[in-house]
Order: C-alpha cells, then structure tokens, then sequence
C-alpha cells in the first residue's frame, strides 16, 4: 500500500497558505478522523507526520515509519512500557506464533517476553524481510545456527526481539503451562495479514492444495483454528492425519486456493510464492 499524501508548499512570494496557517485551519477532529483511519482488509492504522524540514503535512501508515532499533542499548522501564504493536504489525506477530514463532523469557529474573523466530537458511529471504517489518523491536541482528536431529544436520537463520510489555501481553493468550495453544479469540486475531505470515511460516502446496503444519498442536486447537477458515474466510477445508503420525495437518482444498491467493497473496513475498503454488 502506498502512502497517502497531503502537502503544502511554503513559498514566500506565493498566496499558498503556509504549513502553520494550513494547520490553523484544520480542525483537530479532521486530523482525528484521518489519524485513526483504517483500511478494513490490512488493518492498517494512518498517523500524520509533519516535517519541518520540506513543510508538508503526510499521511503514513501507522508502523512503517518505525525505525529499527537494533543497537540502541537497553531500554528503561518507562520507554518499554510505552512501546506498541500497532495492528499490522501484531498481525504479523500472530502469524508467526501459530507457526514457527513462539515467545520465551531469556531468563527467570526477565519480567517481559520476547519474540523468536528461526527457519531454514532456505528461507533466508523471509526471515529477513520479517525482520526488518519488527527491526524497530529488535536490539540485534538475526543469528546464523546449525542444529541437529536425527542426526541430520539444518542450517538455520533466527532472530529475538528485546523483551517488552507489549509482547507479554500476548503470552497468556498463547500459552497455558508454558505450551503454545491456539488462541481462544482466533476468530477475531486471524487477520489476513497473519493468516499470510501463518502460511509463508507453515504452509504448504500440495495435491493442488495448502497444507497448514499443526502438527504440534491439540486435536482441539487444530479444530479451533480450522473453523475459523471456514467460518471467517469461507474456505473449504479438512482435517489430515500428520505423515509422522502425530497430530493432524488442515488441508484447504483446491477450490478454494483461488479465495486464498485473492487474500493473502498481497502480504507474501516472491521468494515464497511456491506454498500457494505460484
């Protein structure tokens, strides 16, 4: 999405209104309105920026002016506090708890959580790009490792965010007894945009349809966000024993990959096009 832009060009020997007089004559009911505004299918929020340095008055959505953070030191208590998840940027959050994120305290002193997220080095390319839309949360850049199961080596690429108030808060909506579940409030939290990031981190194209890896979830949580892409997103969609044998994978099936691409396909990057069969 583009910015929506609105200026006034300064210039002494013109009858341009200048920024201060275009200001005076804006009712703060108007910068209000356009400040909240919301686009319903990203659920974006619109905040103005005014620049003293061209003298124009922009309209920017609401996250993407947020710079990274990566080595500025530790935050005090009362910057931490005051530090937000806008909308879009908590969608992006979500997508990546129900798949390959989860949340973790760095030590049993650290009062707030932080978001880790690790994949494949294959997936490079998607990690980084998540990790500069969640830079302005990160105090240090993502970390190269290598792990080994079953005696196969991976090569993995990952990151942390600082620990902050703002993602404890999803903690208990993620977690009971330190195991991640689905959500109870899914319905409402599985945005497009974390439908998409759910995908990209645990999608899949197969048989001319999307497998979602829940493996590692309940029988019921599996059920529970399964409903919602039916119910919410009217897709059409069934339940597949895991090929390891544990727990169940959703399938959505090919008639409604259309439905599918139409709605998140505007949040995926090219380098993961291939888990919606592009």
């Amino acid at each position: 999405m583009g910015f929506c832009h609105l200026s006034t060009n300064c210039n002494k020997n013109s009858n341009v209104r200048t920024e201060d007089n275009f200001l005076k004559n804006v009712s703060s009911e108007f910068l209000y309105w356009f400040s909240g505004f919301t686009d319903a299918t990203s659920r974006r929020r619109y905040s103005t920026n005014i620049s003293s340095t061209n003298n124009e008055l922009s309209l920017v959505v609401w996250g993407t002016n947020l710079r990274s953070q990566v080595g500025t030191g530790k935050y005090t208590k009362l910057v931490s506090s005051i530090i937000k998840l806008p909308n879009y940027n908590k969608s992006i959050v979500i997508g990546l708890l129900l798949s390959d994120g989860w949340l973790t305290f760095a030590s049993k002193t650290h009062k707030n959580a932080r978001l880790g997220f690790k994949q494949t080095i294959n997936n490079a390319s998607y990690v980084w790009y998540v990790f500069n839309e969640l830079s302005h949360y990160c105090s240090s850049y993502p970390y190269y490792a290598e792990s080994k199961r079953s005696g196969k080596v991976s090569y993995n690429l990952g990151f942390f965010t600082r620990g902050l108030p703002c993602f404890t808060e999803l903690y208990p909506l993620f977690y009971i007894n330190n195991i991640k579940i689905v959500p109870e409030d899914i319905y409402n939290i599985l945005t497009p945009v974390a439908l998409a990031h759910l995908i990209m981190g645990d999608g899949g194209f197969k048989s001319k349809g999307i497998y979602i890896c829940t493996d590692s979830y309940t029988i019921q949580d599996t059920v529970r966000l399964m409903n919602v892409l039916i119910i919410r997103y009217d897709f059409k969609c069934t339940l597949h024993k895991a090929s390891n044998k544990h727990g169940y994978r959703i399938y959505i099936s090919r008639n409604s990959l259309y439905k599918v691409e139409k709605l998140v396909k505007p949040y995926f990057i090219p380098s993961m096009y291939y888990k919606l069969g592009g």
